[in-house]
C-alpha cells in the first residue's frame, strides 16, 4: 500500500503494483512542507503526525490499514522517501505495531 500523499516522481502508475494508494493516511500537505525531511524536526514531526492520525480523514484510512492486518493479510507500506528511518512511513509502522 502506497502511503505517500504524492505519487512517486518518475514512476508510471501502470508500473507500480499496489493494492491501494492511501493518501489520507499520509501527513497533511502543511505538515509535510513544514517537516521538509529535516531529521532535526523528526521528533516534533512524529508527534504532530500521530495527532493527525487521530483525526479524519487520516483515522479512517488508518482503520482501513488495521482491517487488513486483522484479516491476517500482509501489509507492506510503500514510500518514495529515501530516508525511511525519518519518514512518515516509519511513524505509521510504529503506530500500527503499538495499537492492534
Amino acid at each position: 500500500m502506497l502511503v505517500d500523499r504524492l505519487w512517486p516522481r518518475g514512476v508510471a502508475r501502470s508500473r507500480l503494483d499496489i493494492d491501494a494508494w492511501l493518501r489520507d493516511v499520509a501527513p497533511s500537505t502543511s505538515l509535510r512542507r513544514w517537516y521538509a525531511h529535516d531529521p532535526e524536526r523528526f521528533f516534533d514531526f512524529a508527534q504532530r503526525y500521530r495527532a493527525e492520525l487521530r483525526e479524519e480523514p487520516a483515522s479512517s484510512a488508518l482503520c482501513e490499514l488495521r482491517a487488513h492486518l486483522h484479516q491476517g493479510l500482509d501489509v507492506v507500506l510503500l514510500t518514495a522517501t529515501r530516508d525511511v528511518e525519518h519518514s512518515a512511513a516509519q511513524v505509521l509502522a510504529e503506530v500500527l505495531r503499538a495499537q492492534p
